[in-house]
């Protein structure tokens, strides 16, 4: 049953949609902030729909396999050529970022055991997303930047992590992780928003 408190609700009634940070873009930066707008995004209709558990179970679940479908397109490309390419400095960055998506997991495995539209359930879900929000500007600003730099020289040419794929390595296979669908994984998830609310949410 909801019950998340009446100041807790007139917060959320002024709700203000996080952004990506301000970055140099290019190709690789720009796929990987997409998918970091997505997660800000459907955390904003998690917010906008307090009062109605059906629908915040749906955009939470939704928040949650975005956050779990781009870590792993990190950790099984992005970070492996931060390593090759930026040296040492590249696996300090590397193990840092990974440092960062165990502290995500945790929360979200937490999340699993808790109620929708409980506190503790709203309380988790921003806790995930206030260490998401320095780590993808940090990803944005600091760690893409010095790779995108590095590899710059080699032929590459995504738009976003999803719907397009590139076709020249290696960023086929970063933009086709990115938006693989883990099916095992989504399956654990009972209920997400339907094509048609997800069309409907308005990027500012």
């Amino acid at each position: 049953m909801y019950s998340l408190s009446k100041k807790a609700s007139r917060e959320m009634a002024t709700i203000v949609p996080i952004r990506t940070t301000q970055h140099v873009g290019g190709p690789l930066i720009d796929a990987v902030a997409d998918d970091h707008q997505e997660m800000y995004d459907y955390y904003a209709q998690y917010e906008k729909n307090a009062g109605n558990a059906d629908l915040q179970e749906r955009w939470s679940n939704q928040f949650r396999w975005e956050v779990a479908r781009h870590a792993v397109g990190e950790e099984l490309v992005i970070y492996p050529l931060m390593e090759k390419h930026l040296g040492a400095r590249g696996k300090e960055l590397a193990d840092k970022d990974r440092s960062d998506h165990h502290q995500v997991k945790e929360l979200l495995y937490k999340l699993e055991s808790l109620t929708v539209g409980t506190n503790e359930h709203a309380s988790v879900l921003k806790s995930v997303v206030e260490l998401l929000k320095p780590h993808n500007d940090s990803e944005e600003q600091n760690d893409l930047p010095l790779l995108q730099d590095a590899i710059a020289n080699k032929k590459f040419a995504p738009t976003r992590s999803h719907p397009s794929a590139p076709d020249k390595p290696p960023f086929e296979t970063l933009a086709g992780l990115m938006a693989a669908p883990l099916d095992m994984l989504k399956d654990s998830f009972a209920k997400f928003p339907t094509e048609e609310e997800k069309k409907a949410v308005v990027k500012d």
